[in-house]
């Protein structure tokens, strides 16, 4: 069993949540998490970038003049390359980067991304995070209570549009449900900060699989 500490948001530790590392798949499949992060960046490339090459360029396809006896260097068409106004040489065209990535892979590389925060101590959760109106400086000072000042995940267990606007203009927090959590989001921040309800989701989610 692992031990997650439990704060509230004066940054006291009131508990210690104990965590069967069953539930996120007993070990860190590092290579399958890096697998999902480069999956993730490859479906976010949007691969429409092209370059006119020699097909797509206005002009003759008549060698200019002819091989030998002229006294010039040998040239072909007037679209080469290797003229002004001519096409690119293997040009860029329109192509798809995305990487297919199963459900069943997806979730084994989250429960490896959680449970390589766990096991860094870099988990943490925490008790009666609510907020009556949007205030940043209000999230600022929680974070700053619970010594979190590098990128951090904030993992909720539903929407609160009162906690998405006090945290929006934080640049290192990033804000999620539980039900939206991904390899990637988890990896790339250093910190992950989850609600008590959304760790027990979280928990309950993994055991049921």
């Amino acid at each position: 069993m692992l031990e997650v500490p439990v704060y509230n948001t004066q940054g006291q530790k009131v508990d210690t949540l104990q965590v069967d590392e069953a539930a996120f798949g007993r070990y860190v499949n590092i290579d399958l998490v890096k697998q999902a992060v480069v999956a993730y960046h490859a479906n976010k490339r949007q691969g429409t970038a092209a370059t006119r090459n020699r097909s797509r360029v206005a002009g003759s396809t008549r060698k200019l003049y002819r091989q030998k006896g002229t006294g010039n260097a040998r040239r072909g068409p007037i679209r080469t390359n290797l003229m002004k106004g001519g096409g690119v040489a293997f040009g860029k065209r329109p192509r798809d980067f995305s990487k297919p990535l199963p459900r069943q892979m997806r979730r084994a590389a989250l429960e490896s991304a959680i449970l390589a925060k766990i096991l860094g101590q870099d988990l943490m959760v925490v008790q009666g995070l609510k907020m009556d109106a949007p205030k940043t400086a209000a999230m600022a000072q929680i974070l700053q209570n619970l010594r979190i000042n590098r990128s951090c995940l904030l993992t909720l267990a539903q929407r609160d549009r009162t906690i998405y606007l006090s945290s929006r203009n934080l640049q290192d927090l990033t804000v999620r449900i539980a039900e939206e959590l991904n390899a990637y989001d988890v990896a790339t921040r250093q910190k992950m900060l989850v609600t008590a309800e959304a760790m027990q989701a979280l928990m309950s989610r993994e055991a049921a699989s």
